[in-house]
């Protein structure tokens, strides 16, 4: 696409999101909502839409290559994003799930399941900022030397005992001499074919010739058949035609275009910032001299205006407050004077307003609720929409009516960055303008002005209206490098390098018919595609944008629960992967006996948090997370204390705020044997991972035989491997997979195809997650508080359904 097309799209993309905003935030407020089905539904609907502007608004800021149009995109796109985790949030809430089905909504607004599939912004990875790149190629240098010094250490030649020796050396003679003696026999039989030959006789060659015949017309008759069925296919639409599978010209064009934009956007932006510093450096020249006198003039007339209505000069804002930039917020003299008054009058006031207020609180919190009943359901306020509608108002304002057929290549507007440069001149110019004035004005007093103590309290109770600041965290490390910290981490194994995994690798379908079971009160199985998407709004998009994490709903810990070979692990390492994220592993299996002591936990946490927080984003893994929470230590974990985290992790978690871009993943397969009501309190969302389904497991297994280097023909029954694999977990499968598409089956599959038989002998092997365990699994959950929520729901909505047929019975009676 063009540049043309794409500004055309962003048209398109706006005209939506000016739509959905003046439906979100009408004129007259909406009333609340009683029905709660309804309430979700509108909810459900809005977050669908937010996705497809989502969808849109990713690609074109992945193409734009106009840097100031990048700009208003990128803060538009954010809104996008945080707006979406809203809405998620919300659902959550009223629904009491994590998963959410809405296949009636795409029913209605024609779409198809891979439209709500949520993209991973591009810009994650390909922007990061210099410090940031600097600090990702410092830890991966350290990696590496890590790895280079535990490679050199399996090159040291262990001590053999003679036995373990005489038994390789017979192996190795065996197999030589089997080797051998099969070499001998199939010489053998060769001299022996060439002494058996005879001369044929005209019977024997005619039978050859008939015999050669039919084996080739039989041959030849297949072939054409088989050409003649998948043409056939092709015409009614069950297979692709092969030309598609090939990338045409016009896709790989395409692509190249792709490239050829990003180079282009790369090109246009550090045009852009010399351009800025070159334009700043010019209106400091330029304009400077004027700004400090306009400034002076200003702040001169203010104060001749406060002493005309006060009757005495007024202090001036000092640099903590803002300066001189308290003077021009749109506030007359006699105005600010009285805000000053008031704010001091508060100062003292403050204590007992608010022992009343709670106290009142206190009494009408049982009426406020059942009011809040009654009333019906709203919409949580929102952090995002506001700055949807700035970006919005902008791109009318400015970019819709903007005639750019003369700048074609798309490179940025110096008029546009003189408007935005002078407000930065102007901050710069405001400190040194504000000494000058500050002198100024205390020549002034001394020269008219008589009281001079009365305002020197009011600044000092003000001062003192500034003390109870909290405390913060003690700095155990102030004289250590980030290099220094990161290398110790390092040789101790507690920062890893992540496996290079994508999200999209966690290969699941949709569920269909979830909105349908749902009406018919049965709660629906997630697919893997639910558990991929729910993931990637709890833990990627926050991590990934600092604004959306920053405005969003908080998510600091998420645990992930399910069977052996769900795919707890990889998710950790995708998420990281998608983001750039450092991994730390806090697993007790990986800090058994590293930093021994109170003293020792102590500085290991804090180094952890520390480097965590200088080097965002970072992920923080728990292996087996139920360990440190265990009811009754067994015998085989005492050695391990897998408790001893258990007390310092979560208080070193409540310290981590919205600006700090750090996300604790919990992975257990066992949370049975956990305290749950502990584990509940330090993980505040909670992801039930199920085995695959039908769907997915005919995915599955069609993607790892292909990757594995097998090919799916006709004689591979797909639909019967996946039915009898009904209850194995996608590790099970890979399992599978690697045993039986060797490299030598590989080879032999022009010859013999794969079959489905072949994959049965070492599915049978495994041992399958059992109904018992998936029961005992869906049972736990349901003693999460989510889980609870829901429970007393559905109760609800049975006692409702119970009074409604009492009410149509005393009616027939009457």
């Amino acid at each position: 696409m063009s540049q043309r097309a794409y500004n055309e799209l962003w048209a398109d993309v706006q005209l939506e999101l000016s739509r959905l905003l003046a439906e979100e935030l009408p004129a007259e407020p909406l009333h609340p909502e009683k029905d709660r089905v309804v309430f979700f539904q509108r909810v459900a609907l809005f977050y669908v839409r937010y996705l497809q502007i989502f969808r849109k608004l990713e690609e074109i800021y992945d193409q734009v290559v106009h840097p100031q149009k990048r700009r208003l995109i990128r803060t538009i796109l954010d809104g996008v994003i945080g707006r979406l985790l809203e809405l998620k949030n919300e659902m959550v809430e009223k629904e009491y799930s994590e998963y959410h089905y809405m296949d009636d909504i795409l029913q209605d607004l024609n779409l198809i399941p891979a439209d709500l599939e949520i993209p991973i912004p591009r810009y994650f990875i390909t922007e990061c900022s210099k410090d940031f790149q600097e600090r990702k190629t410092m830890v991966t240098d350290i990696l590496k030397m890590v790895e280079v010094t535990e490679s050199l250490e399996p090159l040291i030649v262990k001590d053999m005992s003679p036995e373990k020796a005489i038994k390789i050396i017979q192996v190795a003679e065996r197999a030589r001499q089997g080797r051998l003696r099969a070499k001998l026999n199939e010489e053998s039989r060769n001299m022996n074919r060439m002494y058996k030959t005879k001369e044929p006789g005209a019977a024997d060659i005619e039978l050859a010739a008939v015999c050669i015949q039919k084996v080739w017309r039989g041959y030849v008759q297949r072939k054409r058949t088989k050409i003649d069925r998948e043409e056939e296919m092709i015409f009614l639409g069950m297979a692709m035609d092969p030309k598609y599978k090939v990338p045409s010209s016009a896709e790989i064009g395409a692509r190249a275009t792709e490239v050829f934009n990003c180079n282009r956007q790369r090109e246009h932006e550090e045009d852009y910032q010399k351009a800025i510093v070159a334009i700043t450096k010019q209106l400091l020249d330029v304009e400077g001299h004027d700004m400090s006198n306009t400034l002076k003039d200003q702040i001169r007339q203010w104060l001749i205006e406060c002493r005309d209505a006060t009757g005495s000069f007024p202090d001036y804002p000092d640099e903590e407050e803002g300066g001189s930039a308290l003077i021009f917020a749109e506030k007359n003299p006699q105005q600010l004077k009285e805000e000053i008054a008031a704010l001091e009058e508060d100062d003292s006031k403050n204590k007992p307003k608010k022992k009343e207020e709670k106290k009142k609180n206190g009494k009408d919190k049982g009426k406020n609720n059942t009011e809040e009943e009654e009333e019906g359901l709203k919409m949580l306020p929102s952090a995002f929409l506001s700055d949807l509608q700035v970006g919005n108002k902008t791109f009318e304002d400015f970019w819709k009516k903007r005639n750019e057929s003369k700048n074609f290549v798309q490179r940025h507007d110096p008029e546009l960055i003189k408007e935005e440069m002078r407000k930065v001149v102007e901050a710069e110019i405001r400190p040194q303008v504000d000494v000058q004035m500050r002198e100024e004005l205390a020549e002034w007093k001394l020269a008219v002005d008589k009281d001079k103590g009365g305002k020197a309290k009011g600044k000092a109770k003000k001062k003192g209206a500034k003390g109870g600041k909290k405390k913060k965290e003690k700095d155990l490390t102030p004289d250590r490098t980030l290099e220094s910290l990161c290398q110790e981490l390092v040789e101790q194994g507690l920062l890893k390098k992540p496996n290079n995994v994508a999200l999209q690798d966690y290969i699941g379908d949709y569920s269909y018919i979830g909105s349908e079971l749902r009406k018919l009160d049965i709660e629906p199985t997630p697919s893997l595609s639910d558990v991929r998407q729910v993931l990637t709004l709890y833990g990627i998009l926050p991590l990934g944008s600092q604004v959306v994490h920053e405005k969003a709903p908080l998510i600091k810990a998420i645990l992930l629960t399910g069977p052996t070979g769900v795919g707890k692990k990889m998710l950790v390492h995708a998420i990281c992967q998608e983001t750039g994220a450092n991994l730390f592993d806090l697993s007790p299996l990986n800090t058994a006996g590293k930093y021994p002591g109170k003293s020792g936990l102590a500085m290991m946490l804090h180094m952890v948090f520390k480097v965590a927080r200088l080097l965002p984003p970072s992920v923080i893994w728990i292996g087996d997370a139920e360990k440190m929470f265990y009811k009754k230590i067994p015998k085989q974990d005492k050695e391990l204390e897998p408790k001893r985290l258990k007390k310092d992790l979560p208080k070193s978690l409540k310290l981590i705020k919205a600006e700090d871009r750090v996300l604790l993943v919990g992975t257990t397969r066992d949370p049975l044997s956990a305290d749950i009501k502990s584990l509940c309190k330090m993980y505040s969302k909670i992801l039930l991972i199920p085995k695959p389904d039908y769907g997915s497991r005919c995915i599955l297994w069609k993607q790892l035989i292909t990757k594995q280097g097998g090919e799916v023909t006709k004689a591979l029954d797909l639909s019967s491997l996946s039915k009898i694999s009904d209850g194995y977990t996608p590790g099970h499968m890979v399992r599978v997979v690697q045993s039986v598409v060797t490299k030598r089956r590989v080879l032999q599959q022009a010859m013999r195809p794969l079959t489905a038989s072949e994959f049965v002998p070492p599915l049978a092997k495994i041992n399958p997650v059992l109904k018992g365990e998936e029961e005992a699994l869906k049972n736990w959950y349901t003693k999460t508080p989510l889980g609870k929520k829901k429970i007393k729901a559905a109760a609800g909505k049975e006692e409702e359904a119970a009074d409604k047929k009492k009410d149509a019975k005393k009616k027939g009676k009457k």
